[in-house]
């Protein structure tokens, strides 16, 4: 065995939840064994008195945001969603630079591995440094072991130009996916990505549906996070965006749609149809103040993203839980542990691992340690209230991806060489000189004039 985690109470599934005490043996990045007897190996873990669960997944990460953390803001305070991109994120992703980006990627990874999430699905934007951004964004994942699933956001609102280079940035990576002459493949994956329908013109669309047919990869597209898409989608399209989505043949099972907060019954039903993942970022959705996801009626594949506010799912599940019980009271806490297995789920439909997110023979080895004692006993019968009302990332001691542990006694083992905080700090600092110099962004969708 190359790694053996002994005695630890197991969470080998999430949804339904089941539950054991037993030693984990590891081989070649999968788990080989979860019983009581296991072949003792080299490498080992003592995992007693600590809860050992399968490494939650970001469904909806924005890591270019990473850097923006205590950023200082000098324009006029935005009233609207759109403003809130015209006046933050979309001067942000223009400031973005190699250096800024690798180190956003390196600073959101190294908080996602430490709060416990050992998969990312990254949506990633830098339209005045497009070429070759997905390989900055990679090589600061690459650096800390996470298991990632890259998009490139392909979007009109800069010009047509910037809009072929992105779609030009996104097949050369699905090229090189193909080839993986790094043998990455088992960790890495490339989605196509596209903004949202109220910056994307038909042919821009159409061109996003054709590259993801050309690969067989899904779609990775904000959608209806704020009323002004819909609007959008209206006044230039006279259909709603999901049907703009369904016509334009961009709502598959492959497809991941963020937000989905100002969705329709009719809206509802295409998604369910169509077999869709959806992407809910319930703490986005409160500062941005863009409404209520309609979550529970959407179906059982519905993830939590966190959409750039950090990559603590645990924080994220308790949002999901009391945001949505306040409204709905089949919100429950078993709700919210189906909702962290369905974002396993989606990537391990990525990656054709079927096994991604449970914990047994031949599944992928990503696994988190939690150095958790419970007032109360702990079951598969009362796990989701543990999980909501218990668990968070200051639990996280041990992480293990893809069989290496990239996290030990709460300390990263691939930072990187030199100090990486430190040069992550001064691409803040040059980021944040360059954002002063540019003004609000220009774009405005149909329908707001």
């Amino acid at each position: 065995m190359d790694l053996v985690l002994s005695g630890g109470t197991v969470v080998t599934a999430l949804d339904p939840p089941s539950v054991t005490f037993a030693s984990i043996a590891i081989r070649d990045g999968r788990v080989a064994a979860v019983e009581g007897g296991v072949t003792p190996a080299a490498s080992s873990i003592d995992c007693t008195g600590c809860l050992v669960i399968p490494g939650n997944v970001c469904a909806h990460h924005h890591l270019y945001s990473s850097l923006a953390r205590g950023m200082p803001y000098r324009l006029e305070p935005p009233e609207t969603f759109v403003q809130i991109l015209q006046r933050v994120w979309w001067r942000l992703d223009r400031a973005l630079d190699p250096s800024s980006i690798h180190w956003s990627a390196w600073s959101g990874g190294a908080d996602a591995l430490l709060a416990g999430t050992t998969t990312i699905v990254d949506h990633h934007a830098s339209p005045f440094a497009i070429e070759d951004s997905l390989e900055s964004v990679d090589r600061g994942l690459r650096g800390l072991g996470v298991r990632r699933i890259l998009c490139y956001e392909v979007t009109d609102r800069d010009g047509l130009d910037t809009a072929a280079a992105g779609l030009e940035e996104t097949h050369r990576r699905l090229k090189e996916n193909i080839s993986d002459r790094e043998g990455l493949g088992r960790i890495r994956r490339t989605m196509v990505g596209a903004h949202a329908s109220f910056t994307l013109s038909a042919e821009t669309l159409a061109a996003c549906v054709s590259l993801a047919n050309e690969f067989d990869v899904g779609i990775h597209v904000h959608v209806a996070e704020d009323a002004a898409d819909q609007r959008d989608a209206e006044a230039r399209f006279g259909r709603r965006v999901i049907e703009r989505l369904a016509d334009a043949g961009a709502l598959t099972e492959r497809s991941l749609l963020a937000h989905c907060v100002h969705v329709d019954d009719r809206e509802i039903d295409l998604i369910r149809d169509s077999g869709a993942w959806v992407a809910h970022n319930p703490r986005s959705n409160m500062n941005n103040r863009v409404g209520r996801a309609p979550v529970a009626r959407l179906g059982e594949r519905v993830a939590l993203g966190t959409d750039g506010i950090g990559g603590d799912l645990f924080a994220e599940s308790q949002a999901a839980y009391w945001r949505g019980h306040e409204d709905d009271p089949s919100i429950s806490p078993s709700w919210v542990l189906g909702r962290v297995a369905a974002g396993a789920a989606f990537a391990g439909r990525g990656f054709g691992e079927p096994l991604l997110g449970r914990i047994e023979p031949g599944a992928p080895a990503d696994l988190v340690v939690l150095d958790y004692d419970p007032p109360t006993p702990l079951s598969a019968e009362n796990l989701a209230g543990h999980w909501v009302f218990g668990l968070s990332a200051s639990h996280v001691r041990d992480v293990v991806v893809d069989g290496s542990v990239v996290v030990r006694e709460r300390r990263l083992l691939r930072g990187g060489e030199g100090e990486p905080g430190a040069f992550s700090q001064a691409a803040a600092q040059e980021l944040w000189e360059r954002i002063d110099a540019i003004p609000a962004h220009p774009f405005e969708p149909a329908g707001d004039e």
